[in-house]
């Protein structure tokens, strides 16, 4: 059986030998979708579908992918089961605790973001949060490609204001097509993606 510590899962691509680190930052993810989106507590099936995501990030720019997935893992547990899931569709789970009340799971990509930019890859920030804002900047700074996925409407507007510098941001719905049925949004929608279907 596969270990979260293992080495990370390539999702291979044709044609190219360029790597997308695709840093998924689940907390924010869930949360957004609980308190902004549903108003509540997420049910299973209406969370994303994680290896539609990763398909996506592959299909984006076109080259191969290295997903990674950040857990808050301060109070000793591991959700095995989801573990277990991510691994199955070729995530490497890090599982990531701290020793105060610093925030973990941005702690860590912060610093995988960092270590990023030393690297000839692109990158692709699933998260809302302003946090990582430091880092996205730095990497905008360089050449390569920085997306961000996320709920559109609720990225922070900092962040968002990037997208002037080269920042690429993408829908989870609209985008990825994560999850298996719409979601109740109120939002501004391009006509061009106007589908009067759904609300019909």
């Amino acid at each position: 059986m596969a270990s979260p510590f293992s080495e990370p899962t390539t999702v291979p691509a044709r044609g190219t030998a360029r790597t997308t680190y695709l840093l998924v930052d689940g907390e924010n993810i869930d949360a957004t979708l609980g308190m902004n989106v549903l108003n509540r507590r997420p049910n299973p099936e209406e969370r994303p579908r994680w290896d539609r995501i990763t398909g996506f990030a592959q299909r984006v720019w076109n080259q191969d992918v290295v997903p990674l997935f950040f857990l808050n893992a301060t109070n000793g547990q591991m959700p095995m089961s989801f573990v277990q899931a991510l691994l199955a569709m070729g995530y490497r789970p890090i599982p990531l605790a701290a020793s105060g009340d610093e925030k973990v799971v941005d702690v860590g990509i912060q610093r995988t973001l960092d270590a990023i930019a030393d690297r000839d890859a692109d990158v692709l920030l699933a998260s809302h949060d302003g946090d990582f804002l430091p880092q996205v900047e730095r990497l905008l700074g360089q050449d390569r490609r920085v997306g961000l996925l996320a709920f559109r409407e609720f990225v922070n507007m900092q962040l968002a204001g990037l997208s002037e510098s080269g920042l690429e941001i993408f829908d989870l719905e609209g985008d990825a097509n994560a999850f298996t049925s719409p979601l109740p949004r109120v939002r501004i929608i391009p006509i061009e993606e106007f589908d009067p279907l759904r609300f019909l």
